[in-house]
């Protein structure tokens, strides 16, 4: 864990905004998955946050990867470590899977050569992949229940269960192999019983399958979804594993290859923004500061996540219900309405926790100011 005094430092050495990603939380992370999910091989979702000195910690510590563009292919493809460019190419199929749905012509015919692991979820999309990516394996996405979620997927990706083996054996038929299923039941997900009821469709999908003379399948993707411990309204990952082993011991056989895509739960504990204090000013009686990170920046999981991320201060003394603003000059750009902030002045600095997952990610140059500075801790 970084200390506040650690924070601090770093912050006068290299400025800020700055926003520090401790690669200790990572390997916790990671190793925390692992031991409640044993049956599950990790392939993390780089979109959460694709810098490529997570993806180098991570693969140290055994993980495969999610990539959903060429250029987080590409990340990952050039990240690998102590491993001859040739093995990279034949360890794809093992450690890359591409789970875009919709997938551009270019793409396709670019990832063809690596044979790669690629998701679908409608008849046009097998055509595609039949004619620019043939070598591919497939994965069928299936639209599943997302009660509950923070961010909400069903509407977008995902087969109805209806069509879904009419879709397989569409692609069996032009010559294209399925290799299983796959779903999200959306991001931030604390309601346990969407795996429960994703886990029993796609059992239901096997034994169709099955029965309609389909039998190459023998993977299952159960998505990302596993919720960050933003606050104690979220119950342990440990309570969540046993549900899910439960169904997985009940529902698919040993042989039966078990994937997920953890993003959020792997970095968002593992990132800290730390910001300073450039403006302050009562408004209609409130404090009101404005400080040199916000939404267009790292904080852009409060528009893009519909997450909060609590502002805190260094700073000791009577705290009172306190705005935090951007730097921009754009009335979107606000970071909270009601933090509780001591009294405040120009130059304190401020820092923000759990914030490493769909935060800088998706931070812009918005307005002339750049995304905060990257510094690793503990790597």
């Amino acid at each position: 864990m970084i200390t506040k005094d650690k924070l601090q430092k770093l912050a006068k050495q290299h400025g800020t905004p700055l926003f520090v990603i401790d690669h200790d939380a990572l390997r916790k992370n990671y190793r925390e998955f692992r031991k409640y999910l044993p049956r599950v091989q990790i392939y993390f979702a780089v979109k959460a946050n694709s810098d490529p000195e997570i993806v180098r910690t991570l693969f140290k510590e055994g993980s495969s990867f999610d990539v959903a563009s060429m250029p987080e292919f590409n990340i990952v493809y050039k990240n690998i470590k102590g491993m001859p460019a040739k093995k990279r190419q034949d360890w794809i199929w093992d450690k890359i899977i591409y789970a875009n749905p919709n997938k551009p012509v270019e793409t396709l015919e670019e990832l063809d050569k690596y044979k790669p692991l690629v998701t679908f979820d409608n008849l046009e999309e097998i055509r595609k992949i039949k004619k620019h990516a043939p070598h591919a394996g497939l994965v069928l996405r299936l639209k599943v229940p997302n009660t509950g979620a923070m961010v909400e997927l069903s509407s977008k990706f995902g087969a109805a269960p209806g069509e879904a083996v009419d879709l397989i054996l569409e692609a069996d038929k032009l010559g294209l192999t399925v290799e299983g299923l796959s779903f999200h039941v959306g991001s931030q997900t604390t309601n346990f019983e969407n795996y429960v009821q994703a886990l029993s469709l796609c059992a239901g999908i096997y034994k169709e399958a099955r029965d309609r003379g389909y039998t190459k399948m023998n993977l299952l993707d159960i998505g990302g979804g596993f919720p960050a411990p933003y606050d104690d309204t979220v119950k342990p990952f440990r309570d969540l594993a046993k549900v899910i082993n439960n169904e997985l011991e009940r529902l698919f056989p040993k042989d039966i290859q078990i994937l997920a895509e953890p993003g959020r739960f792997m970095v968002a504990t593992a990132g800290v923004s730390v910001a300073k204090v450039i403006g302050k000013a009562m408004r209609d009686g409130k404090p009101s500061y404005y400080i040199n990170d916000g939404v267009y920046h790292t904080y852009s999981g409060v528009i893009f996540d519909h997450c909060k991320y609590p502002v805190k201060a260094f700073k000791k003394g009577p705290t009172k219900i306190s705005a935090v603003f951007g730097p921009t000059c754009d009335a979107l750009d606000v970071v909270s309405m009601a933090e509780n902030l001591p009294e405040l002045g120009r130059d304190d600095l401020v820092y923000s926790e759990n914030i490493g997952a769909y935060s800088h990610a998706s931070a812009t140059y918005f307005n002339g100011f750049p995304p905060a500075k990257v510094v690793h801790a503990n790597l």
